[in-house]
């Protein structure tokens, strides 16, 4: 590496890191603002906050490097130009691209790293991240009874206490028990004083109450006529409830594969498998509806079929296919296993089995029958005559049996005869009265009514439902397409901002943070315009996923054009310049009309 790529690398390296961390941190602020109220205050742990906010710092750092990468080779380039490094370096025949070589495959290396971190670390950190917020969200809040305020953090009781003395003293407490599971405040405590105070590693908490009285009222539901509820008192010196704060209070975590439905935490092979499935599943249903049709419209579909598109029948065809091959392979590995089974139940059997010579009864039976016994009848039934010849018939004492000689009497066979001749006058008529006085044609009419209303709700329901699985299949490819192009944002950042620097040439946090918080806040609000048309089906999902990065790469370009000319697109005398251009233009136009 030569001394001037050392150079520019180095003044580049030391503002992006800085600016990497700041910008880390501003959009982690802004994430925990978001759950502040859900995390904060449940009495978590130190380590608890830090992991969380370990996963935060991850999941964040594909938005955070566009705008490092855009505002540190802003202010890289910008320091370069104010000190007139930039200047000397081209005097000394070393092209503009030249010199933004070195920054240019940095960017391109760190592009194709936040690609891995999107596809590989991101999804699992996502994964954690979630299912540790929902944990956090489901922990109560941490056990702080305020003087004056009821309390119902502990399920089953409410609280209040009028005076608190020190860590653990209370005064004047007013107890709601619910814990029986009946509604009403049927069960209170009143007590002088008292103490709340932990023990057993926490796990429990122990309230001591001392000179008070209980009052029980069970719930009854009885008539005008029937025995009043009984109704408790019980005075006492001290009484001391336990409350298990395992359930409550402390951190549950849930499962990991809870989650295992979220697009958010699946790489690009996990998203394309989701997508194959949703696809199937919205093809099936395209297919049922054509089904559905047909039965509906059975007079129509009598003779003629709803036919299915020509893709929709060749999707269904691959679906079936493969549907088939996975049932051939789940039968041919529940077949080897039943394989084994029995061939390991047939090598217990020989193990365990006794000698041959204590199967015998007895030592004087020596040889054992396999043949079956022969038995014989005298009487054969109708049943088993009906497979019999007459010649093989005989009854018990080996004589034929004499059939019945008088032959049966077979029934007469009724012929339809087609009509060939057309209807008369008087038998048209006699239909048409029909069909006009019992109503045939109005029934007719509400049967087909009825039939339209049917298909148009069935299909009502069934577009709804198709296109919620469309929508989340664009959804899926929106999150396939992100894996790109956030870290193709990091290279057209670095086409803005290093030309933009050169054509500044001021360095500092002045001028560059605000170019750079401009540029950055276009991005963002194209990338969200873009992903929301994509979700909506407006335009293709491919197209509105890299809707952002089409509508910057331009301006990049741009940039880089200005730049190599040593524009002074920041400067009033730029624009007052190309004014004075345009209006002699226009003088010259129309001497010419004249």
């Amino acid at each position: 590496m030569k001394k001037l790529d050392k150079l520019i690398l180095g003044s580049f390296l030391g503002p992006f890191l800085l600016t990497f961390i700041v910008v880390d941190f501003i959009l982690l602020t802004v994430n925990m603002l978001k759950y502040f109220d859900e995390i904060f205050g449940k009495g978590l742990g130190f380590w608890i906050y830090m992991e969380l906010i370990g996963y935060f710092i991850i999941s964040i750092s594909p938005m955070a490097l566009p705008l490092a990468v855009l505002l540190s080779s802003l202010m890289t380039f910008g320091n370069l130009g104010e000190h007139f490094e930039l200047t000397a370096i081209k005097s000394s025949g070393i092209s503009l691209l030249r010199a933004l070589r070195p920054i240019g495959v940095f960017v391109i290396v760190l592009s194709f790293a936040a690609y891995l971190s999107n596809n590989y670390l991101v999804p699992k950190v996502n994964l954690k991240t979630f299912s540790l917020l929902y944990d956090i969200r489901m922990k109560s809040p941490a056990l702080d009874i305020k003087a004056g305020v009821f309390y119902d953090g502990i399920p089953g009781y409410s609280i209040k206490v009028n005076e608190k003395i020190g860590e653990y003293g209370l005064r004047d407490i007013l107890i709601y028990s619910h814990s029986s599971g009946t509604s009403g405040n049927l069960d209170v405590t009143l007590a002088d004083s008292g103490r709340l105070e932990p023990f057993f590693s926490e796990n429990y908490m122990k309230l001591t109450l001392y000179h008070g009285k209980n009052y029980h009222e069970p719930k009854l539901s009885r008539g005008i006529n029937g025995k009043p509820a009984e109704f408790d008192r019980v005075s006492f010196d001290k009484n001391e409830i336990v409350f298990d704060l395992n359930n409550t209070f402390q951190l549950n975590r849930t499962a990991e594969d809870a989650w295992s439905t979220n697009r958010s935490i699946k790489n690009i092979a996990q998203i394309k498998l989701g997508l194959d499935s949703i696809g199937s599943l919205v093809n099936e249903q395209l297919y049922k509806n054509y089904l559905e049709a047909e039965s509906v419209y059975p007079f129509f579909s009598r003779d003629r079929k709803f036919k299915p598109a020509a893709d929709i029948l060749e999707r269904k065809a691959l679906d079936d296919s493969v549907r088939v091959l996975k049932i051939r392979r789940e039968k041919a590995i529940a077949d080897s296993l039943a394989r084994l089974k029995e061939l390991a139940q047939k090598v217990t059997d020989s193990v365990l089995v006794d000698k041959p010579e204590s199967l015998l009864s007895s030592k004087d039976d020596s040889v054992i029958s396999t043949k079956r016994p022969v038995v014989t009848s005298s009487k054969i039934s109708t049943r088993d005559s009906l497979f019999l010849s007459p010649e093989n018939i005989q009854n018990s004492e080996n004589k034929p049996v004499e059939l019945d000689s008088n032959p049966r009497v077979t029934p007469a066979i009724a012929v339809r005869k087609t009509r060939t001749s057309p209807l008369t006058a008087t038998e048209r008529a006699q239909i048409d009265s029909l069909v006009a006085d019992r109503g045939y044609n109005k029934t007719a009419i509400n049967m087909a009514l009825n039939n339209s209303r049917s298909l148009k709700n069935s299909f009502g329901v069934k577009s709804s439902q198709i296109e919620n699985h469309q929508r989340e299949y664009r959804r899926y490819q929106i999150s396939w397409y992100q894996k790109y192009t956030q870290a193709l944002a990091c290279f057209v950042m670095f086409m803005i901002g290093a030309p933009l620097g050169a054509i500044i040439k001021k360095g500092g946090l002045g001028m560059p943070v605000l170019i750079s918080i401009i540029f950055f806040i276009v991005y963002y609000m194209i990338t969200m315009t873009g992903e929301k048309w994509a979700k909506e089906g407006v335009v293709d999902p491919l197209f509105g996923t890299f809707f952002s990065v089409i509508c910057l790469f331009p301006f990049g370009l741009f940039f880089i054009k200005q730049a190599r000319k040593d524009a002074r697109l920041f400067e009033p005398d730029f624009y007052v310049s190309a004014w004075e251009g345009i209006q002699k233009r226009m003088k010259v136009l129309r001497s010419k009309a004249q």
